[in-house]
């Protein structure tokens, strides 16, 4: 696990998780074993979470996919919840309290802050990356930058 608070700004962290990303993911294109070694990484990578995966864009609405942690809700609609909120607006969600979010979906009454990356490619939105934390403010602006990064590289090396 890589220190973020004892590499600088945290951007030097993150630069040595997208490294250790890329090679991660070099030989392998197929989108499920991808997104499942991805959420397999963050989460035993990035301290405080309690949830890493991802959502999958199904007839405009939000299906489970791979992941990491606790039992999850299966189906969330667009517009419903962190992750809806992502995925219709189109815009990465940092929430620092998700109890006080309208609308929040408590998948784990343990969960406490969030940040939920819309995956878009060519245009297509894939669906989205989420992270959950039992700490409330665990995510900020560095980590949503080093996150939206490490998504990119995901997407740019995984056929979808």
């Amino acid at each position: 696990m890589i220190d973020l608070q004892q590499t600088g700004n945290g951007l030097e962290g993150y630069g040595l998780l997208a490294a250790q990303l890329e090679a991660l993911l070099a030989d392998e294109r197929d989108f499920v074993a991808n997104a499942a070694q991805f959420s397999a990484f963050l989460y035993t990578q990035l301290e405080d979470l309690n949830w890493a995966g991802f959502y999958l864009n199904k007839h405009e609405q939000l299906v489970l996919g791979p992941f990491q942690g606790q039992v999850a809700c299966v189906r969330i609609p667009f517009g419903k919840g962190v992750c809806g909120a992502a995925a219709s607006s189109l815009q990465t969600q940092r929430v620092e309290d998700v109890h006080a979010f309208p609308g929040h979906i408590a998948c784990d009454s343990a969960s406490n802050s969030e940040l939920v990356v819309p995956l878009v490619k060519e245009g297509r939105l894939i669906g989205v990356l989420d992270l959950d934390s039992p700490k409330l403010s665990r995510f900020t602006e560095v980590d949503q930058r080093g996150i939206e990064n490490l998504a990119a590289i995901f997407l740019r090396l995984t056929e979808c």
